[in-house]
């Protein structure tokens, strides 16, 4: 069976540039080994970036050894479950991509958390189809 989305649909890609992902396929997908539940595909805002490095989440500094890049405000990517709720707390969660994010993240982030700040939702309900 396909991974899901938080609305229930097939997974969307994240990013491909940079690539993200606990597999580094692009998606947001999740496995038993990926302990922090990088589940959350996020767009970086200065603020959001600027908060994961004062809780010890560098995400700006490359690290070739792990194929990371090094991110910039406007990049998508998957975040952990946990890093992002603590943002959202500290009030400075980055924008979620809802169709990007896998469902998993529902076991520790409320669906209200993350349509608070999701980018992909349409402004009407004729956007709705």
């Amino acid at each position: 069976m396909a991974d899901r989305n938080v609305l229930g649909e097939p997974l969307e890609p994240c990013s491909v540039d940079p690539l993200t992902g606990w597999f580094r396929d692009g998606s947001c997908r999740t496995g038993p080994d990926d302990l922090g539940s990088h589940t959350i595909c996020a767009v970086m805002t200065r603020e959001f970036l600027t908060h994961q490095k004062s809780i010890g989440n560098d995400l700006t500094t490359p690290a070739p050894q792990y194929a990371f890049p090094g991110l910039a405000p406007g990049d998508r990517w998957c975040v952990t479950a946990r890093n992002w709720l603590r943002a959202y707390q500290d009030g400075v969660a980055a924008p979620v991509v809802l169709a990007a994010t896998h469902e998993a993240v529902l076991e520790l982030v409320p669906l209200t958390a993350l349509a608070e700040h999701a980018v992909d939702v349409p402004d009407t309900p004729e956007g709705l189809a």
